[in-house]
């Protein structure tokens, strides 16, 4: 039986992962947090014309983390971050250019080439960065 966090958002699908060796199951301030990421989640899919968002990684825990290359300090490990496509919608390039003209309030956005990371940190940097060969560059491509 799923868990509703949202309308749309399950707390199974924003703790998924293939790696079945780790418990990913979210200690109860992170699942406070997730209920919060996924209120915002739902924001996005208004912005995006109400479009299915397949949820690629949420809540990752610290093993897990370390296990798929995240960064020490993702915002994954909180509970804050979720990697995404919106295939009705478009690629992810431009869901992150709608997201960057919203006037939603969000930490990172980041075009990650086949996928779209958002994170919901409280710092709410409004960052909007491309990853590239080189690493992660300030804007998106024209």
């Amino acid at each position: 039986m799923a868990t509703w966090l949202t309308a749309h958002f399950t707390l199974e699908e924003l703790t998924a992962t293939q790696h079945r060796q780790f418990d990913n199951d979210p200690p109860a301030p992170v699942r406070a947090e997730l209920w919060r990421t996924a209120a915002q989640m739902e924001v996005v899919r208004k912005l995006l014309g109400d479009r299915v968002i397949s949820v690629s990684s949420g809540y990752r825990c610290p093993a897990l983390n370390r296990a798929v290359g995240g960064a020490a300090n993702s915002a994954h490990l909180q509970g804050l971050a979720v990697d995404f496509n919106a295939y009705e919608f478009g690629p992810p390039l431009e869901v992150c250019r709608t997201l960057a003209k919203s006037g939603l309030p969000f930490d990172q956005v980041i075009e990650e080439g086949s996928w779209t990371h958002i994170s919901f940190d409280p710092r709410g940097r409004r960052q909007v960065l491309t990853k590239t060969a080189h690493g992660y560059q300030e804007g998106l491509p024209r």
